[in-house]
Formats: C-alpha cells, sequence, structure tokens
C-alpha cells in the first residue's frame, strides 16, 4: 500500500570514534574475513562490505557489528562449497539494492557460478546450481538517482566482472556461449534489451551503451526472472537471522546428520573425556 512504510534517511552518528586499539581491531577483523568471505563463505560478505566502509571512523556501533560477525563465524566455524561436474559455462544473477548504505549510496551484488551449456532458444534459462566461483558485493561509488540505475550499473559492474573470467574459461579450452545474466528489474532489462524507449536516463547512458553493445555482440545473453529465484539478492542487503538460516545452505554445503554427530561427539570428548567412550588422548 503507498504510503504505508515511510523510509527515512539515517540520521548522521554522533558517537566518538574508538581509539586506536579499537580502530585496528575493527581493521584487522575486517582484513581477515575479506579473504574468508572470497574464498570460501560469501554469506558474510555484506557485513564485511559494511564494516569496511566504516573502518576508517569506526564507533561503538561499529564495534558491536564487529562482534556481531565474530559470533556469527564462531556458530559456523567450518564453511564448505561443493562443485558439480558441468560443461563449464558461466552464468550470473545481478542484483543491486538502492540507497542502503550512508550518504545515499547504493550496493550491488553479483553470483557467479559454472553450469551446463543451455539451448538457444530457452526464453528464461534456468541452469542447474552449482558451487559459486565468485561473489561480488561493492558500493557504487556515485549517487543514483533511481532504482533502474543502481540496477542497469550493478549488471554494467557484473558484466565487467565476467569478461576476464570468460577469456580464462575460454584460455582453458572451455568455449563460451552467451554467458546468461539474470536480472530482477523489468526497467533495466528493457533499456538494457530495447524494449523501453530511453528517455530521461542518459545519466547513466554509457554504461547502458556498453552493455547494449557487448548483448548485441552475443557476449552476454540478459533475462529478467522474479526476485524469488535471483540468487544475488542476498548480497545486496541486510536480513533477518530466521532469512540467514533458511537461505544460507543455498550457497553453502549443508553438513550431513552423520558429519554432524560425530563432531557433537568428539567436542564432548574433549571437553569431558571421561564420560566420552569415543575419546583418543592422541587427537
Amino acid at each position: 500500500v503507498y504510503g504505508q512504510k515511510v523510509q527515512h534517511a539515517p540520521q548522521q552518528e554522533t558517537l566518538p570514534v574508538l581509539d586506536k586499539k579499537g580502530i585496528k581491531h575493527v581493521q584487522s577483523v575486517t582484513g581477515t574475513f575479506q579473504y574468508h568471505t572470497r574464498a570460501i563463505d560469501p554469506t558474510m560478505i555484506v557485513a564485511v562490505n559494511e564494516l569496511a566502509s566504516e573502518q576508517s571512523k569506526p564507533t561503538a556501533k561499529t564495534l558491536k557489528k564487529c562482534n556481531m560477525l565474530l559470533d556469527y563465524a564462531h556458530t559456523y566455524p567450518n564453511p564448505k562449497i561443493r562443485y558439480h561436474a558441468s560443461d563449464m559455462c558461466l552464468h550470473l544473477d545481478s542484483d543491486a539494492a538502492y540507497l542502503v548504505q550512508p550518504k545515499a549510496r547504493s550496493r550491488v551484488g553479483g553470483h557467479f557460478y559454472l553450469s551446463d551449456r543451455l539451448p538457444s532458444n530457452t526464453a528464461t534459462p534456468n541452469p542447474p546450481q552449482n558451487g559459486p566461483i565468485h561473489t561480488e558485493c561493492k558500493t557504487i561509488r556515485n549517487v543514483m538517482s533511481s532504482a533502474a540505475e543502481a540496477e542497469t550499473i550493478g549488471i554494467f559492474h557484473n558484466a565487467k566482472t565476467a569478461v576476464p573470467i570468460r577469456n580464462t574459461l575460454e584460455e582453458l579450452g572451455h568455449i563460451q556461449p552467451p554467458t546468461t545474466i539474470r536480472t530482477d528489474n523489468s526497467t533495466s532489462f528493457g533499456i538494457l534489451t530495447s524494449t523501453i524507449r530511453q528517455k530521461r536516463s542518459k545519466a547513466f547512458d554509457m554504461n547502458i551503451y556498453w552493455i547494449k553493445d557487448r548483448i548485441k555482440r552475443k557476449q552476454f545473453y540478459l533475462f529478467w526472472d522474479k526476485g524469488t529465484n535471483n540468487r544475488a539478492d542476498y548480497f545486496t542487503k541486510h536480513f533477518p537471522p530466521k532469512h540467514h538460516k533458511q537461505i544460507r545452505y543455498t550457497y553453502l554445503h549443508r553438513p550431513t546428520a552423520t558429519v554432524i554427530r560425530a563432531v557433537r561427539t568428539l567436542v564432548q570428548g574433549c571437553i569431558n573425556p571421561r564420560n566420552s567412550m569415543t575419546h583418543n588422548p592422541k587427537i
């Protein structure tokens, strides 16, 4: 319902900046988990992106966010990504969140994965999901004038990121068909595929025509799909804990019940070895 929820801009923080020890702590946590999120656990990348934007002048609120991230990392200490055999064709989902960062900035997210080659006559491709090979989560430097502009810049940014990945795969012998790009914004999809006439969007003209040119050259295939199927949406904004628990194993490998029981038995044996029949002093 229009006007049901009013979104106000967040107030500028007046909290004092942390001392040198606190600043170094926030920066060390951000730097450590920056590699961890890119290598194996992309579910933490949004939190790391937000901490990185505040690490130069962190406050007590930033430190609270930092401790929450450490608690999350301690809750899930051993993330795993499982990859399945495929045709090694690159696919990606693109999304953007409008005005979610301080100073009216927006965030772009991208989910890159390798999957099977799809038929050329498929209007809405749905390639089999695989483990992510790259996850993009970045703050757009410029202030976007609309959600459509943010989504278009997101597609432009993810497409540019995909170009060197495509070149690497082709040099390895995996010939790439047009890389599919999934978007859930109908306006940016219409402008980039020339089904909507461009009038008041000249502010992002260069980005539009770059990706338009690459689509015509059949380097990319852009298609629209509903937001629930867009796996890049998770890397653009914050969600409640219930959603994190529900969606986490979409991107990571879920351990089996046998593995969970073995880990619990091992932990209990280390904590109280006398009451554990499986305790091994050599561990």
